[in-house]
């Protein structure tokens, strides 16, 4: 059995997994449940992260009883902008706002510190690989499309059975920034929503904790001006309350909610006529709710949608397993898929 790893370097923590799968597909098995995780320290420059990461390997790997000389690749994902092939943006991003990020090639720098191969995929990518190997096994010749609702809006989209769409450039799967109708979504009138990116009314300025905290929040507390969260005076905590208060009920947050769902809805709506995909699947932190809310959130999706033609009207929407652990899954299964061609 090759046993390789999958790390994932997000904005707060490094968290890590190892999977062990034979020369041929099925059968895959995870060492570690749940999290295994180190606090990140990404602020701190390439030379200190890299260092941690490496330092957390080894202790993950004792965790689940693996001695890393044995393992033959290391399957690596961070937020992007990044190219496929791992070079982080010039431009810098939000979790590697350290200078000497500016260009850095993370996946080929942690290859020389650990000194064997890595492989790389965007947090987004590597959270739909997961999904689409929790719903189709490691066989198949199946189609998805992910969503993954956070600080901003991730994502992916996997083609028979395995591949990653990644594109000219590494930007291929960047679902956050498809334009939608937004001015379609019911009682909405005058809502502009502007994203980080520049665009105005794409799926990111509807459907993240930045869209609930730079447009939704300030809109709909002018409908509802009494409300408590106006109270809290800093919109960012404010945002950060929305969810819990819509699972209890809270009308207004309910209808924050409903307009990120029918975002939701037309933007899967536009991927079921590109791709026609056997399954969409909806993750990330602002669905790690309860059941009855996950369902009540799916039914929005659905009535945000348009009409389907009959043939497509009975796919499925699956809420996404193992959030916090997807995106480290998702590289290990992309390792895993390498580890097999050496």
């Amino acid at each position: 059995m090759k046993v390789v790893a999958g790390i994932d370097l997000g904005g707060t923590a490094v968290n890590y997994t190892f999977l062990a799968g034979g020369d041929d597909a099925g059968g895959e098995r995870f060492l570690l449940e749940g999290l295994c995780e180190h606090p990140a320290l990404s602020r701190e420059g390439p030379d200190v992260c890299l260092k941690q990461i490496e330092d957390g390997l080894a202790i993950a790997a004792e965790r689940a009883g693996v001695h890393l000389g044995e393992v033959p690749v290391i399957g690596l994902d961070t937020p992007g902008p990044a190219s496929a092939r791992g070079v982080l943006s010039a431009r810098g991003s939000t979790n590697f706002v350290h200078p000497a990020w500016s260009g850095f090639d993370i996946r080929a720098g942690l290859e020389v510190r650990l000194g064997k191969p890595v492989t790389y995929l965007n947090d987004g990518n590597a959270g739909a690989l997961w999904g689409h190997f929790v719903l189709f096994g490691a066989v198949n010749s199946a189609t998805s499309v992910s969503a993954i609702i956070g600080t901003g809006l991730g994502g992916g989209v996997i083609v028979e059975g395995s591949t990653v769409i990644r594109g000219r450039k590494g930007f291929g799967g960047e679902l956050g920034h498809v334009l939608i109708p937004y001015q379609s979504i019911a009682d909405t009138e005058g809502l502009r929503p502007e994203c980080n990116c520049g665009r105005t009314g794409d799926l990111e300025a509807l459907c993240s904790l930045t869209a609930i905290e730079k447009s939704l929040l300030p809109y709909f507390l002018g409908r509802f001006p009494q409300h408590e969260l106006a109270a809290v005076g800093d919109l960012r905590k404010a945002a950060r309350l929305v969810r819990g208060l819509a699972e209890r009920g809270d009308r207004m947050c309910l209808e924050i909610f409903r307009v990120q769902a029918h975002a939701l809805g037309l933007f899967f709506d536009e991927m079921i006529n590109t791709f026609d995909p056997d399954a969409l699947i909806v993750g990330g932190g602002a669905i790690e709710t309860s059941g009855d809310f996950q369902t009540w959130f799916v039914a929005e999706i659905r009535k945000g949608m348009p009409g389907q033609r009959a043939e497509q009207a009975d796919i499925p929407i699956h809420i996404m397993p193992n959030g916090d652990s997807a995106g480290a899954r998702g590289a290990a299964i992309e390792a895993l898929r390498y580890a097999r061609t050496l």
